[in-house]
């Protein structure tokens, strides 16, 4: 079938992933060829000290996504879906949505982004012997419970953004493994949430029971619910939209960024680049020991992953661009803002291997890989440093990777992880080359971009929606992204320059040097 017919008959998969700055949807065949997409831009807020978004502007972003794809779809091809093969639903990780058995919001929904947990991660580590990190869905529930918050009493439900969504969707209480390695540790053996934590984080929530809040847990392939009547018309406004389509599990960004890289076997790994930046490495084997810096997740059908996952991304830099779009307005200059990055960051090439001597954080919030809880976004150099737009803009790419790598450092070297390729994707690697020399020189492996790089989690949970629809006559997910999916996919390798390797490294001593200055920042600028 052509795609009007594809759209026609239902042979299609929708994904869409609730980003931190925007809500995409993507439309795809089950062979992952994109038909169509719509986006929502969003923004969180700083709300009472908590990093936040209103469940109101979750429903209308959702709704306003959706219509979006489907006017594309009708400018595209004419025509009106009414139903899909399968629809999946994804979200940044971590975080706390608390409803009671009412389903009525209990509390401000806490994201990824807070790092008021210190004292419940704490514990819980200590506890488990697990490093549970300060976004996890297990540590705000528990540091509810220690600040003594009243609505606790209450709780009946704990979701995840995706898991929530997908239960407005569907009914249904489950997440995808992926996504539930962001609430509570998981058993790869078992595909469940850990049983013997599972025992003793019962005694510190007592009278509530972790299995009787938090989602049941799926893997990739397994049904997950149904479209329901009212999820139909929350999705779609105009009405065409029909209840009863599958939808898959719903994953965390973690997952959906492994699928779109076909990072989802060992040895093999990827790194998202977004407002948090986290890379990704599928195990062999357990790590030796217990590390504050690495997240211990799960790929979409249970394999054992290692995350370095920083909080911080790309916030700063895209700020950075915004301030040289004044520029151009103020000079009456024509420069749309595609344009603007591909040439500051093209430029950015020109720079000195370590930049120059010039040191950036672009510390919006507080980040876990470096145990600092606050941020503040600065900008250093010393009078003898090399200060031109080059180096200024190497900087910030760099830094915008700067506590990921600390985080691989303790993989690849002092683990001694065992990496056959990475694969680089999200908007940070649309403009060609630039973010992928710097990446391989910062892990010192080939990185590979996919042509689909720029298209990100919303791809790649669309991409297991039509597994679920199709993809399973193919044997295993990884089977299905290399026969199918990948298979005539165009993605060019780039190796580390050693000369750009060095640099790097320097950099990384002087970034690790210069957190006290973070540190005094945060002391010294409370206005």
């Amino acid at each position: 079938m052509d795609a009007k017919n594809l759209i026609l008959h239902g042979n299609t998969a929708l994904g869409i992933e609730f980003g931190s700055t925007r809500i995409k949807g993507v439309l795809v065949d089950y062979d992952g060829n994109v038909l169509a997409s719509g986006i929502h831009d969003w923004e969180n807020k700083l709300v009472d000290g908590v990093w936040t978004y209103s469940l109101e502007d979750v429903d209308a972003g959702l709704k306003d996504c959706y219509s979006s794809l489907r006017k594309d779809i009708e400018k595209k091809y004419g025509v009106t879906p009414s139903t899909f093969g399968a629809i999946g639903i994804s979200a940044m990780m971590h975080g706390y949505i608390a409803l009671d058995k009412d389903d009525k919001q209990l509390a401000i929904f806490q994201t990824w982004r807070n790092t008021n947990t210190t004292k419940a991660a704490d514990a819980l580590t200590d506890w488990f012997q697990f490093n549970i990190p300060l976004r996890w869905s297990c540590a705000h529930l528990y540091q509810r419970i220690l600040d003594g918050e009243e609505h606790v009493k209450n709780v009946a439900s704990v979701f995840t953004l995706a898991a929530y969504v997908h239960y407005k969707l569907t009914g249904k209480k489950v997440i995808g493994i992926g996504d539930a390695a962001g609430m509570f540790p998981i058993d790869s053996e078992k595909l469940d949430y850990d049983s013997s934590m599972e025992e003793k984080f019962n005694e510190l929530i007592k009278p509530l029971k972790l299995r009787e809040i938090f989602p049941r847990v799926l893997v990739a392939g397994e049904a997950a619910g149904k479209l329901t009547e009212a999820g139909a018309a929350l999705l779609d406004e105009s009405g065409n939209l029909k209840a009863g389509v599958p939808l898959c599990p719903p994953e965390g960004d973690a997952g959906t960024g492994m699928v779109a890289t076909n990072a989802v076997a060992p040895r093999t790994g990827n790194l998202s680049a977004g407002t948090s930046m986290f890379a990704m490495i599928v195990l062999e084997k357990k790590l030796s020991k217990l590390h504050r810096e690495i997240d211990m997740v799960t790929t979409p059908t249970g394999f054992p992953c290692a995350m370095s996952h920083a909080n911080n991304g790309t916030s700063d830099l895209n700020a950075w661009v915004n301030i040289f779009g004044e520029f151009c307005e103020l000079m009456n200059i024509k420069a749309d803002a595609g344009e603007l990055y591909s040439k500051l960051y093209t430029n950015a090439l020109k720079g000195d291997k370590d930049c120059g001597g010039l040191l950036a954080y672009g510390y919006y919030s507080g980040e876990n890989v470096t145990f600092i809880n606050e941020g503040r976004p600065l900008f250093a150099r010393t009078p003898e440093s090399k200060f031109n737009l080059a180096n200024f803009m190497r900087v910030n790419l760099y830094t915008s990777l700067g506590a990921v790598k600390l985080g691989m450092d303790i993989l690849l070297k002092d683990e001694g992880v065992k990496l056959d390729r990475i694969t680089g994707h999200g908007g940070l690697f649309k403009t060609p080359l630039v973010m992928q020399k710097f990446l391989a020189a910062a892990v010192n492996s080939p990185v590979t971009v996919m042509s689909t790089a720029s298209e990100g989690g919303a791809w790649g949970i669309a991409l297991l929606a039509a597994y679920l629809a199709d993809g399973k006559r193919d044997g295993k997910l990884e089977d299905y992204l290399d026969k199918r999916i990948f298979k005539n996919l165009a993605g060019e390798a780039v190796n580390p320059d050693p000369e750009e390797v060095k640099g790097f490294e320097t950099f990384t001593q002087r970034y690790v040097a210069g957190l006290e200055i973070e540190k005094a920042a945060i002391n010294a600028i409370k206005w």
